[in-house]
């Protein structure tokens, strides 16, 4: 069983930035792939980024690029995600997840899911 906790979300400007932090208990290693996901209501769920845990390697959502970056500190269990020059349609809650299988964009591939934190982007 794995735990995940996101924190780091809260209301930012347009142009502004945060960071976001998603803290693992349980196992975390070898295959292992840690993705942030956003939704906003009445949306499906969205891939916004992913690294694998064991080598680092990132992966970036195309409306997003240039924007992100994820990354990782192997001995505390802990994904970040900061994010530049935020807009609007950034609005959603964050969550990250955890995939055992190897990289994937989907959710559905995703067997880890924490509560999420509200990222508002507003004047």
């Amino acid at each position: 069983q794995v735990q995940l906790v996101e924190s780091g979300g809260g209301l930012v400007q347009p142009g502004g930035s945060l960071r976001l932090t998603c803290t693992a208990s349980g196992r975390i290693a070898g295959g292992y792939v840690m993705g942030w996901f956003r939704q906003a209501p009445g949306k499906e769920r969205e891939f916004v980024a992913a690294i694998r845990w064991s080598y680092g390697a990132a992966y970036y959502a195309d409306s997003m690029k240039g924007r992100l970056t994820i990354s990782r500190d192997n001995a505390k269990n802990t994904v970040y995600l900061q994010m530049n020059i935020l807009r609007p349609e950034d609005t959603a809650v964050y969550h990250c997840a955890a995939d055992r299988s190897g990289y994937s964009d989907s959710p559905s591939d995703y067997e880890y899911w924490g509560q999420g934190t509200q990222v508002t982007v507003s004047s």
